[in-house]
């Protein structure tokens, strides 16, 4: 009876059966239902890794240009959907933004991984407008007013489910309080104002280097300055 008390046991899967570091189950079951492209039919899932995020190993069968189905299995990495803001000042034509430590950077050849980035963050069950107002407050102690809701983009959409929402929003320097990040999560975030023209020559000689950021920038040149 033991032995196969053990047996089970070891079947049942973190995320899966039972929950997992954070009393998540079900994991497994993302994409299971999907519908929408008569061209995939998603046969398996399997929770890889319940971390802080997810990641999962789906296979799929997909139907080709020549009608043949063949079987693929991908990877995903799920982090939640998130939100990103350019702070600007018309009158002094500057950016707010942030400049802190970012460890993948860093291990994948950047010198010493502190980039300087728009404020963003994950949307943790809060609707976007709600999150980045969230963010702007805790990582530059800004109070945002009216947003402008730029687009929604996937950044990495080869093996990334984040779907990031992208806004815009004026700042006034004197209002501005606090900020510095979630000291109880590890940021240390430091607020950088840096002019308009600056932030364009910071892309081109790679002084920014930030995706969201240099997407926010390209907007800019094309729609505020």
């Amino acid at each position: 009876m033991s032995g196969e008390g053990s047996t089970e046991q070891q079947d049942a899967r973190p995320g899966h059966d039972v929950p997992d570091s954070r009393g998540r189950t079900g994991l497994q079951r993302t994409g299971r239902d999907l519908d929408g492209n008569p061209a995939v039919r998603v046969t398996d899932v399997e929770v890889v890794s319940d971390g802080w995020h997810v990641l999962r190993r789906t296979t799929f069968d997909y139907r080709g240009r020549d009608g043949a189905w063949v079987t693929h299995t991908r990877e995903t990495y799920d982090r939640g959907n998130g939100a990103t803001v350019l702070l600007y000042d018309p009158a002094a034509r500057t950016l707010l933004l942030t400049r802190q430590f970012r460890l993948p950077a860093y291990v994948n050849g950047h010198p010493d991984g502190m980039l300087v980035e728009a404020a963003a963050g994950l949307l943790d069950g809060d609707a976007p407008e709600e999150a980045i107002r969230r963010e702007a407050a805790e990582e530059l102690g800004v109070r945002v007013g009216d947003l402008r809701h730029l687009f929604d983009l996937f950044m990495s959409p080869g093996s990334v489910t984040e779907r990031v929402h992208f806004y815009a929003a004026e700042y006034r320097p004197g209002e501005i309080v606090g900020g510095g990040g979630v000291a109880e999560e590890g940021e240390e975030i430091e607020p950088v104002v840096v002019g308009y023209d600056e932030a364009l020559a910071m892309v081109a000689d790679g002084r920014i280097v930030d995706g969201k950021t240099v997407i926010l920038l390209q907007w800019a040149a094309l729609n505020l300055f």
